[in-house]
């Protein structure tokens, strides 16, 4: 994932201004909306929840923006909305639809093969599969880390854990993934 980083702390400044707010909050949007959408769509693997879940995550942030302190740094903040709101949309359909883990991995695996928008080949949808194979936390944690190349401290601000944790899931995801395709 390549921010601007640069960019992002003119937008900060920009957006502490109430003057500015509204147009700075709009570049932050389309800087922005790619990186987290790609990251939300690697959990629920589906074009319209993440579409879904964008929004909400943008409409989260601007309510909340009066509140942004900013003791983290901004794209830092937005992903860790955008996580919250994905693992509540990810919990509330394994309430409303599903009994097992089991079964939500076969309803989101369907949902790749079922989307339109999906363009990757068998070797994809193996790891596609392979990675919904593993717990939440390590799923999340091995795409933030493989897809979206986010660093052990930014994934420590976003996901409130420990940097130490974060590498051992990591590691164990890693793990399983190989595991997955040598023991077909």
């Amino acid at each position: 994932m390549n921010i601007d980083r640069q960019a992002l702390d003119n937008i900060t400044a920009l957006l502490k201004n109430e003057q500015t707010r509204s147009e700075a909050f709009s570049r932050l949007v389309r800087l922005m909306s790619k990186p987290l959408y790609w990251h939300i769509r690697k959990m629920v693997l589906n074009h319209d929840d993440a579409d879904d879940l964008l929004q909400n995550t943008f409409m989260k942030a601007w309510s909340a923006l009066a509140d942004f302190r900013g003791d983290s740094q901004i794209h830092t903040w937005l992903f860790r909305i955008a996580t919250n709101e994905t693992l509540t949309f990810l919990a509330s359909q394994r309430m409303k639809n599903i009994t097992s883990s089991l079964e939500m991995e076969e309803v989101l695996l369907s949902n790749i093969q079922g989307d339109p928008y999906f363009n990757g080949d068998e070797v994809q949808k193996r790891l596609q599969e392979a990675i919904l194979s593993l717990p939440e936390k390590q799923r999340l944690v091995f795409n933030m880390k493989y897809y979206e190349n986010l660093s052990y401290y930014d994934m420590e601000k976003i996901l409130n854990t420990s940097v130490g944790a974060l590498k051992a899931s990591y590691h164990h995801a890693v793990k399983k993934i190989e595991n997955f395709f040598t023991e077909d």
